[in-house]
């Protein structure tokens, strides 16, 4: 499955979350290490869902520009 990671940046950091795994987030003093945290944190989260023998969220989030 493939889902939509959002990042954002601060004054300090990066955030990331995943729209379709609530709960989901962390926060890197890089984009870099956003990123890499976000990754493990979906595998953790979806294998937390797993143990406990929840279902799996479909990726549902879309993303899309609006120029001004």
């Amino acid at each position: 499955m493939t889902y939509l990671v959002v990042i954002e940046k601060g004054e300090n950091s990066f955030g990331a979350y995943v729209p379709d795994l609530p709960g989901c987030a962390v926060v890197g003093e890089t984009r870099d290490e956003a990123l890499q945290l976000i990754r493990e944190a979906v595998d953790l989260h979806i294998s937390s869902l797993k143990e406990h023998g929840e279902t799996l969220p479909e990726p549902a989030s879309t993303t899309e520009y609006v120029q001004v």
